[in-house]
Parts: structure tokens; sequence; C-alpha cells
């Protein structure tokens, strides 16, 4: 029997609601939940996959263990699991200190995961040294509202966004990393066409595209920008000083420091037209409500919190604060960021958002918990606690739900910190992460869909999730592995008060003590409970106790959470990145998300579907700088600097300034042979948030010579789950080359695609165990071509006249639409000889693929085309492909292609 059960989507931090269809304690399908104040039933690609990675295929089952490091790891149960970790843990903190451990936790976790982790570390072993992958992501954004506000509160709503009349998107991409916050705008300005949007981005992102103005701004000189703009204010009187004298202080200093900042010096600095400075600060001074929407564009840079608060000023030196339609709006990175700042879960904070500096805070927290004292030494942030790792200040880490190995900045210092570390625990929903190999203990822990708790999303609404189905083999909720660590820990501490600290059976009473933490301070939710949740929906915090609702938008009173009850403005001081670009190092290098993946893509790289937009890294360039260096799109290049290098594909993308390169964050170990991104970034951070400039790094792009080129293309059966297994199989190659990649494509009978280059051919011997490893190497239905000369060999696998794989070895000019072609299984037999043609484009019989206009449901304009012939309405098409249900950004085309074939048959019924 089918059962309908709510949830919330597992990836960014809008927290859309969702439907979970279960059967037979399977996930079996999702959609939006219209009930949802979030996201009214819309979700994007990602959130309408879900239940396609809620398989135990990739998952970890059991706990494995390896007692020593060259050893692999052996399956144990969870009592062996556990007593080895705190038999380890306890040893360490006994010979070096409390200190000599870490923790390091995830904004993926859930609250109350979050908590009993955060009383762990300071309230049982007694160190600070417990910090969070949203240090990578939403630090500076918390550090930038506390400097100017008083508190990391976010003062907005998403229903802010209909009532503005001026919207400022900041380093920020929504279209492809907010979808339904996109699709917000998108209504918004249907409903208001005089809504004018003002995009600053250094890349034109697709967020740019739909702008009134973009302002494509030399990397790092957000600040000079924002002081520009708050230049022009003042000399053109668009700055509200009743407001300024009667709730805020600190602007006299302010004001003296922008004089420094004329259009003309400002256009200079940031390489941006005077006109386009002059046109924006009049649109946001003189908008009726203007709100702004920013994100790691702001954050992830080595003077981020002063790019937040320089940005939070224009706001304040307006009035654009504390009304509908106004004031400065963080979008949350990941879903459940918020909830883990909201109990302390980073080095520098305690529950509550209390300060770990503030001794009065220390003591508040201390009585909460029963406990004489918390320590007061501060705890290392992500990328100074991986350091301490590397020189052996810290000896063990406990790392959950997040990937370190991945998505920390120069990964050649961090993978090298948990290669000395003496002991690594994983606590991971998925075996195959890239910071797996580094783990001596990993434990499985349920993940989306089997676990209860609550999540808190950008503004400030907390949601209670259910888990739908139990979690797979031995995986365990994040919080009873937790507590159940803590107990065996405080046992061989001999720490009395263990039992008192982690008392809980059950999630909701960690809640229940969360929630009084919070009594009488910013965040107050001790109105909320898991009941009311369940009845009423999900709630904004503050909630305090006797409320009947919850804040949608805060300061409306002009009251702020600072000693003198003022919003305090920042003279902050313009600072360049912290890596210039030199006649060595030319091209800035730019990160940023895909639509389609998410983080390191330990889940959604398990989905074919997910792949279909862009199913490999590549380097964006401008065609100029490619130009330059003899380069045209799709060959391989060597980017790299001083922390090291990596081998790609570039593509060439004119709307990228010349100088500026482009490259997702996605990609890392597990899908192609170097740590991705990451392995040239710095790990330079802001003094205030301790956020690393991830957003920025300096490299030099060249070709890379490597003549000889191998393509493998491969279906492995129905669905996905085949796929993976040889998917896993594929990974192995992965170090062989010195370019390669490998991922998934298609839909129902998904490939598995691997590309690498080398700079001289493999022997045959080798290709053929290559063919055995893809399954390839059946020869009664094998085609072969071989030109020993030119070191091409091909091989493709055909049985019963369909293609089902083939390997281009030296040549691969048609690797790209006989990829198309076995996807769409349009490939007649007939045409199967012209699979080993050198031949770049689809031969003249096989059909055009046609062009896809709803990605999230993968329909092509053809198959709507068809559908729209035999009469087909909006509804129809909806229901039978499910177009426009899921992010609806393909609802305008629909609606264009429905309108012009009205008008044709309506002028085919008068003829």
């Amino acid at each position: 029997m089918n059962e309908q059960i709510k949830s919330t989507c597992c990836y960014c931090g809008v927290g859309c609601g969702l439907l979970i269809e279960t059967e037979d304690d399977r996930i079996v399908g999702v959609r939006g939940d219209p009930g949802h104040p979030a996201n009214a039933g819309r979700l994007c690609t990602k959130g309408a996959s879900l239940h396609l990675t809620a398989r135990p295929d990739c998952r970890l089952l059991h706990p494995e263990l390896r007692r020593q490091r060259l050893l692999p790891r052996q399956r144990v149960d969870w009592e062996q699991a556990l007593e080895h970790a705190a038999e380890r843990f306890a040893g360490i903190i006994a010979k070096h200190g409390p200190d000599s451990v870490a923790f390091y936790i995830s904004g993926q976790l859930l609250t109350e995961d979050y908590y009993v982790f955060n009383k762990l570390a300071k309230g049982l072993i007694g160190t600070n040294n417990v910090d969070t992958n949203s240090r990578l992501c939403m630090s500076s954004a918390v550090a930038g509202y506390k400097q100017t506000l008083g508190a990391d509160a976010p003062p907005c709503c998403y229903e802010d966004i209909a009532s503005s009349d001026c919207l400022l998107i900041a380093g920020a991409n929504p279209a492809v990393a907010h979808p339904i916050v996109f699709r917000r705008i998108e209504d918004a300005r249907a409903a208001n066409p005089a809504l004018r949007i003002i995009v600053i981005d250094p890349r034109r992102s697709e967020t740019a595209a739909v702008a009134d103005l973009h302002l494509p701004l030399k990397p790092g000189t957000d600040i000079a920008l924002y002081m520009g703009l708050l230049h022009v204010l003042l000399a053109e009187g668009l700055v509200d000083r009743d407001y300024i004298a009667a709730h805020t202080e600190g602007f006299a200093a302010l004001e003296a420091a922008v004089a420094a900042f004329p259009p003309a010096v400002v256009a200079e600095t940031c390489a941006l037209a005077e006109a386009e400075i002059l046109q924006a600060a009049h649109w946001f001074g003189k908008a009726n409500a203007a709100l702004s929407l920013y994100c790691q564009g702001l954050n992830q840079s080595s003077h981020g919190t002063h790019n937040n608060a320089a940005l939070i000023n224009l706001h304040l030196a307006t009035g654009q604060i504390g009304r509908p339609g106004a004031g400065p709006f963080s979008l949350t990175g990941q879903p459940n960021a918020m909830g883990g700042r909201e109990v302390g879960g980073l080095a520098n904070l305690l529950s509550a958002h209390r300060d770990l500096a503030n001794p009065e805070h220390r003591a508040e927290v201390a009585r909460l918990w029963g406990l004489p004292s918390v320590p007061e030494q501060p705890g290392k942030a992500a990328v100074e606690l991986f350091a301490a790792l590397r020189r052996g200040e810290i000896k063990a880490v406990w790392i959950a739900c997040t990937n370190p190995a991945q998505s920390l900045p120069d990964q050649s210092e961090v993978r090298a910190a948990l290669q000395a570390a003496e002991f690594v625990v994983l606590q991971e929903a998925y075996a195959n992460t890239d910071t797996a190999a580094y783990a001596d203990l990993m434990l499985p822990a349920t993940t989306w869909g089997e676990k209860e708790g609550t999540v808190t999303n950008s503004e400030r609404c907390i949601t209670h999730v259910t888990p739908a189905v139990s979690g797979p083999g031995e995986a365990r909720p994040d919080w009873q592995i937790a507590v159940d660590f803590a107990r065996r820990l405080g046992a061989r501490l001999q720490q009395p008060l263990t039992g008192k600290l982690f008392p809980y059976t059950n999630p909701e009473e960690i809640f229940n003590e969360h929630r009084e933490s919070t009594r009488g301070r910013d965040l107050d939710i001790t109105g909320i409970s898991y009941a009311l949740l369940d009845t009423a929906g999900p709630q904004q915090w503050p909630f305090p106790e006797g409320a009947r609702r919850g804040r949608r938008r805060l300061y409306t009173d002009g009251v702020f959470p600072t000693p003198s009850g003022r919003a305090r403005f920042i003279a902050v001081e313009h600072r360049p990145t912290a890596e210039s670009t030199d006649d060595n190092y030319p091209i800035s290098l730019l990160s940023g998300r895909l639509r389609d993946q998410w983080h390191g893509m330990s889940r959604t790289g398990t989905v074919a579907r997910l792949f279909n937009l862009d199913d490999q890294p590549l380097l964006s360039m401008h065609p100029a700088d490619l130009r330059q260096r003899g380069l045209t799109t799709g060959e391989v290049v060597r980017a790299g600097n001083p922390r090291g290098s990596i081998h790609l594909r570039v593509k060439a993308d004119g709307t990228l300034p010349r100088g500026r390169a482009w490259l997702p964050m996605h990609w890392g170990s597990q899908f192609m042979n170097s740590a991705g991104v990451n392995a040239l970034t710095l790990s330079t951070c802001d003094p205030y948030s301790q956020q690393p400039e991830l957003k920025h790094a300096a490299v030099a792009v060249a070709r890379a010579e490597l003549p000889w080129q191998l393509v493998i293309l491969r279906k492995a059966g129905a669905g996905d789950l085949a796929a993976l297994a040889l998917l896993a199989r594929a990974r192995t190659l992965l170090p062989d080359f010195t370019f390669a990649s490998v991922g998934l494509y298609g839909r129902d009978e998904p490939l598995v695609v691997f590309r690498a280059a080398h700079a001289e051919a493999l022997p045959e011997t080798r290709l053929l165990e290559i063919d055995a490893l893809f399954g390839l190497g059946a020869d009664h239905a094998a085609i072969v071509y071989a030109d020993h000369r030119r070191q091409v060999s091909k091989r493709a696998l055909a049985p019963d006249g369909k293609l089902i794989g083939i390997r281009l070895a030296g040549e691969t000019q048609a690797q790209s639409w006989l990829k198309e072609a076995m996807a769409d299984n349009t490939l007649d037999p007939e045409l199967i000889r012209w699979a080993l043609a050198p031949i770049g484009r689809r031969p003249g019989r096989l059909p055009q693929r046609s062009r896809i206009v709803c990605n999230c449901a993968d329909v092509s304009e053809a198959q709507i085309a068809a559908d729209l012939e035999a009469s087909a309405t909006l509804a129809v098409l909806q229901e039978k492909r499910k177009c426009g249900t899921f992010c609806g950004s393909c609802l305008p085309e629909l609606r264009q292609m429905i309108a012009s074939q009205a008008r044709h048959s309506a002028t085919g019924a008068v003829g």
C-alpha cells in the first residue's frame, strides 16, 4: 500500500517541502508539497529526482574498521566499532589533552544531530574543536549580520521577493543554485513588469542573463563597488537621514570613508562603466522597496564578512530593511546550515546564538548542561582544523556527513592532513566519497527520507521531517551514533555526568532541550513543538512561548539586538583578492554550481539523467583567451598554480570577460583523476569569519600535449543500478591516465561514459583488458577496426543489431553523436557501421536529436509538438510528460508552443 510522508528536500537552503511516496518500505516517488510555504509544490530537477537516489547502491551499509593504516577496512559490528572509537579517542585525550581531537560536521545534518555533536565536544570532552562545512559557505554571512545587525538572523522572508521593486542579486546565481527562489523572481517580474533586477557577478550567469543590469565586476572588488554606490546615494540625497539618526550608529566614519570612492575611481577599480554604477545606485536608491539576495560570491572571499557588511550598509543608509520587499537576504547554501548555526555548531559559537568568547554566554550554557564550565579556549575553524591535523597538533578527527577531501581548499594539504592523522572516523551515508579513502573507521548513517528531526531554511522557517522508510543495512541516525559514542567515551573518561548529559532516547527529547536553550534569545522558539509543526506546518522564528505565530520579518520597529539597540555601520576598506594574477598565472579562476549536481555528487552522481545537461568537467574561457593559447573547444588543457594542477577539457564561453575562467565545484576524484577545482584554490581566510577564499584563484592554462585519446560508451542495462556497478569499475581506471573523467548519461538505459587522454597510445593488450572491464570482449557481436600505423583501434558491441557499447581509441570524433544516438536508441542496425567511422556529425540518415525543452523531465521539442498535434493542452502535457511541473523554467516556452499551435490550427481551419 502506498503512503505519502511529508519531508523536505536535502539540497539547497530553500527548504522545499516534499511528499515522499513509499511502497513496501521503499521510496518510489516524490513530489513537491503544495502546502509548504517555501515552495508551494515546486521542485527543482535535483529535488524531483530524489527518489532515484533512495536505494542501497553506493550506500555504506555496515561499520568498517582497519586497525592498521595500510590494511583494508573489514566489516565489524556496532559494538566493536564504537568501543574501538571510544578507546582510541580516550587514549589520545588522556595522552595529549582534549584539544588533540576534533569533530568536523555538516549543514546536511538535522538540528538534533548538530546539537548532540556540539554537546559531545564542548560539554563532555571539553574542546571547542567542532566545526562544520557551513564554515565554507555561510560563516561570512553570519559574521556580516552580527557585525551590522547584531545577530545571525536573516531579516527577510521569501514573500519579500514579490513585494520588491528593485532586486539586487550579488554573488549568487539562483537560477542554478536556488531554482525555486528564481521562480519567485520570475513570478514577481510577471506580476510587476516595472521590477528592476540588478545582478552583480564576475560572469554572465544564468541569472545575469535575465537582469535589467548586469555588473560584471572584477573579482574581489565588491567592497569598492558598494562604497561607490553609497557615494552616489549620498551625493544625490538618496539616503534616509532620519532612519540613520534614529536607528543606527557609526555612519559618520563610513561617510568619511566613502569620499574616496567616487564613480570614476570605482569604475576603474571594478572594471565597470561609470554609467552602470550610477544606474544601479539610482534604481536602488529610488526604489520603494529594495531587496538584496546574496550567497557564496560574497561569502567565499578573504574579506567576505566586509563584503556582506558593505552591502548591508546600503540597506541601513536607505532605510531599506524591516518592511515588505526590503532588506539584506542571505541565501543559505545547505538544507540546514541555519540549524547548525542555531545550536552553536561552529568552533566560535555556543547554543542559541551565544558567543564562545562571552563569559556570560559560557556560564549560561554550562548551567543549561549541568556542568561547572565549558571550555573558553577557541576552537579551530575548518581550514585551521585540518592544518593542525597536518602538523600533528590534532591527532584524531571525527567527520560526519561531509567530504573534506573534495570540498576544502588546497586539497594537497588537506589530503596530506588526513593521511597524517592517527585516527580518522567517517560517519557517512555513502561509501565512495573521496574522504572514505582516508577513514580508519566508517560508520553507516541514515540520510534523507530515513531520519527524524528539524531543519531551518534561509527564511528562518523550521520544518519537522519524519522518516518515510527504514535505513538500509545497519545504518543508524546520526544523533544516535553520537549519543552511543558519547556514553562509551564518558565511561572511559570517568565523567560522572555522562548519563545526565546524554539521556536521549529520541530526537524530540533533543529538540526540547535545544528549544529551552533559546528562551529569551533572539531566536526564541519556546512556542514551537513537534506537535505544533505537525499540525500547523513549518514555522519561522522567533516564536516565543505564548505567541500565535512566528515573525516573518525582523527589525520592523527599528530596534536591533545590539547593546545600544541600533544597527551598526561598518567603515569597510577595499581589499583585492587574496591572490592576484600575474604574467605566470594570468587567469582568474572562478568556481560555482551546476543546476543538476550537488556538492561532491555522492548523491546526485548516482542518477544518470542529472548528467544530461553537463556530463563532464569543462573549463569555460573567453574565445580570445583560447585563441591566444592556440586552443579550441574540446581540447585538453593543464590548469595549474603552485598548489597543484588538473587536466580537463576547455570550452569557449563568450559571456566570460577576457582573463577569467569558470569551473564547476562538483567534480572531484570520483569523476575525474584529480581533486577538481579545489586542487587549485587557496586556504587564505577572512579574519572575522575564517571562511576561505574558494571563489578565486590565479592559474595558468596551457595545452596538454596528450595526442592519444580514448572514449568508451557502454550501456549497462535498464535503470541506474547496473550503470552504477559499471561506473564503480570504470573509476579504477582514472589514475592510469594523465587526463580522465567518467560519468553517466541518458535516462531509461543509462550510459557509462569514460574519456581519457595520454601522451602515448596504450598497447593493444591493455586495451583488451579495458574492453573486458567494460564488458566489450564478446567477439561474436563485435565490430572491430584497427589502423596500427595511426595507433587507432576501435571496437563496437552490437548484439542483435543494437549498439550497446563502443570503445574509440586514437580517434574519437564520433563520440558526441554516438553518445546521443545510443541514449536515444536512434541508431538503426544498418547505420551501426558508421559508429567506427571518423566523422564528427551524425550520418545523414540518422534523425537529428530533438532539442530538450524540459530538462527536469527530459522532454524534447519533438515529443511536445507531437502531443500538441493531437490537441494536448498544457494540463495534458503536465500530466503526460510532467514538463512544467518541477522547477517550471520551461513554462514560458511551453505556453509559446501551445499558442503557436493554436494559431496554426486556426489558420488551417480557415483555409
